[in-house]
């Protein structure tokens, strides 16, 4: 048997190849995992665009200098195992390398998940290590698992940035400037935040995707990236960027007087990205969900967290699917060169908004 992986060129995302390895035989503990779909979306991209930075490429080490292989969110069935605790044929839902097949190393088993204990995973965040059993996940259902692939990580970040903004008073704005207004964890932001009294949520975007932006009625107004003018230069607000683009953000630092908190989220940009030195205003920064998460645990308990982000998915999957106009369509992408061609697409933003893209490489 063989694991086919998409490769990237660390230093140039749009480069790109094919590899084809043979598999080892697994050692005592481990456990082989098909890798049966997952997401791209411009969060993919942002591992990408900030693997070095954030460790995102240490992962899945690609073990050749200058290519990495980019994490994606998806489902995987045990194909063999060598673990006493984890059978095969049982469907996980976790964080995969852009391949056909995994392997991990389970540890710390409970009914409800395990984690890879992978000796290069060790020093990376717990959440991203944490591969859940779906027999026992409160949030899987078997006739999501499309929506579940596609929103479900992008969600979680969604509603800790609005849990994280009106933890903090919202850094005393009412208004709220989203950027990539178009893209998925945008808007599932300003779904959390349309839920909020006394903010106003405006969402920028490009020309032909304001449409899109409007007809999802979470924001109070939809503005392209050159009308910035319309909102009153002393406007006490907070930048939550989702684009990465420099120049946008420079642009905003410099007109609002009253720029009270400037947050990083992503980089769907990716042509534009630049740092966020020697800016007017308040220092960017960059916003790292399982800290969030992790403080919340600590107020509430693991427990109670979960139960309110179950909550909060299913109330906004119902709205993403439903009819007659709902917001996303699945596109489903099978083989090496279809998940290759899609990967291109992703990375240069110019897909339709509507689209969500789910990948395959491993055989039916």
């Amino acid at each position: 048997m063989s694991t086919t992986t998409l490769l990237v060129r660390k230093d140039h995302l749009a480069t790109t190849r094919l590899s084809e390895t043979a598999d080892a035989p697994l050692a005592d503990g481990q456990v082989r995992v098909r890798v049966d779909s997952f997401a791209l979306t411009a969060n993919n991209i942002t591992y990408a665009a900030f693997g070095d930075a954030m460790d995102y490429w240490r992962f899945f080490p690609a073990g050749e200098d200058g290519w990495g292989i980019v994490p994606v969110w998806g489902f995987g069935t045990v194909a063999q195992s060598l673990h006493p605790g984890v059978a095969v044929g049982e469907r996980l839902y976790g964080y995969w390398p852009m391949a056909s097949g995994a392997v991990l190393t389970p540890t710390r088993l409970s009914p409800a998940a395990f984690s890879d204990g992978a000796p290069h995973r060790a020093a990376l965040h717990a959440i991203y290590n944490q591969y859940l059993r779906c027999a026992a996940d409160p949030f899987h259902t078997a006739d999501s698992e499309d929506l579940q692939a596609l929103l479900r990580p992008l969600f979680t970040t969604s509603w800790l940035i609005d849990d994280f903004l009106a933890d903090n008073g919202f850094f005393g704005a009412s208004t709220l400037l989203l950027s990539s207004a178009s893209s998925k964890t945008a808007y599932g932001t300003a779904f959390q935040l349309a839920q909020r009294q006394g903010v106003q949520v405006v969402g920028l975007t490009s020309p032909a995707n304001v449409a899109f932006c409007e007809s999802l009625g979470v924001y109070s107004r939809v503005l392209t990236y050159d009308q910035l003018d319309q909102v009153a230069a002393d406007t006490p607000c907070v930048y939550v960027d989702f684009a990465g683009n420099a120049q946008l953000r420079r642009a905003i630092h410099t007109r609002f007087a009253q720029l009270k908190f400037s947050s990083s989220i992503g980089g769907t940009h990716v042509a534009h990205l630049g740092g966020a030195k020697d800016l007017p205003g308040p220092r960017a920064t960059l916003f790292f969900a399982p800290a969030q998460a992790k403080k919340r645990q600590a107020d509430w308990g693991a427990g109670a967290l979960q139960q309110r982000l179950v909550q909060a998915w299913q109330a906004f999957i119902a709205r993403v699917g439903q009819p007659p106009a709902p917001w996303l369509a699945v596109q489903p992408h099978h083989g090496a060169q279809a998940v290759q061609a899609a990967y291109a697409e992703v990375l240069v933003g110019r897909g339709d908004p509507r689209a969500g893209h789910l990948l395959s490489l491993s055989m039916p």
